[in-house]
């Protein structure tokens, strides 16, 4: 398992690599503002996809790293 620190500062780049400094603060701010329900965010953001093509989706993520 990876350490928190590790998990945050991939996911700090995750999103500096799609979104520009002043995007990535906003984000940040509205995610911590709205008491996110990750659970179901989640489900909504992946709704159309079935469990096995989420699957493989990831299973083709983590083989191109």
């Amino acid at each position: 398992m990876r350490p928190d620190s590790v998990i945050k500062t991939d996911g700090f780049n995750a999103i500096f690599d799609k979104l520009d400094i002043v995007e990535a603060e906003r984000f940040i701010t509205l995610i911590n503002r709205d008491k996110l329900d990750y659970t179901k965010w989640r489900k909504k953001l992946w709704e159309d996809l079935s469990v096995e093509e989420l699957s493989r989706r990831a299973m083709n993520h983590a083989r191109k790293k």
